[in-house]
């Protein structure tokens, strides 16, 4: 039985006004439909306490780093507590799904602030040694899928160079040893509005398609 961890992205309650959250539900649902004994535990990064680093949170990792546990304030420990869940939470997952749209050329800030405290997190997910940094979650066969919305079009465009989105999520993934990450995007929606449900029910058949042997 896999462990998959769902990453939302996006501030919007539910499909209904995100089709990156449209694609998550229709790969989730079709996932599902073949894989019932597995576990999927969602994460709502705009209403779950996703902890940002702030100064307190940079501020309690320097006390712990030097061994100053005695003067970490509660306010820091919340934070780091919180984090410390979410890391744990995302290494004990087998397998990962992030849904969240593309916003001038790059994720929503919770989509960042999620990779910078739950996903790269030294000694858990890399480390670093004298040959440079190490995937610690390398070998263990995880796999992730991100399901992307854009309203441009910007694969196989010039433009495609300067995306931070997809790009960088994958980037960061292989750097911790996620290897398999494969990428469904839907986009082009308000560019080509004419062509907005095409490009969505494209989009929403690569995802099913994909989940069958996710």
């Amino acid at each position: 039985m896999a462990k998959v961890l769902y990453i939302k992205g996006h501030p919007a309650a539910d499909a209904a006004g995100s089709v990156s959250l449209t694609l998550a539900e229709r790969f989730i649902g079709a996932y599902k439909a073949i894989h019932a004994s597995d576990t999927v535990t969602m994460v709502h990064l705009y209403s779950d306490d996703i902890p940002l680093i702030d100064a307190e949170v940079l501020s309690g990792w320097d006390k712990l780093r030097f061994g100053h546990t005695g003067s970490i304030t509660p306010a820091e420990h919340e934070k780091l507590d919180r984090l410390t869940v979410l890391s744990d939470q995302f290494v004990a997952s087998d397998k990962y799904i992030f849904a969240a749209p593309m916003w001038n050329m790059g994720y929503p800030p919770m989509v960042k602030a999620y990779i910078d405290g739950a996903m790269i997190v030294q000694g858990k997910t890399f480390s670093y040694t004298d040959q440079g940094a190490v995937a610690l979650l390398r070998g263990q066969d995880k796999k992730a899928v991100i399901l992307e919305a854009s309203g441009g079009q910007y694969l196989g465009t010039p433009m495609s160079a300067h995306t931070a989105a997809s790009h960088y999520l994958k980037t960061m993934l292989n750097y911790i040893g996620v290897d398999s990450v494969e990428v469904v995007t839907a986009e082009g929606m308000m560019q080509t509005p004419q062509q907005r449900d095409a490009i969505i029910q494209a989009a929403e058949a690569r995802a099913i398609k994909l989940a069958r042997t996710f």
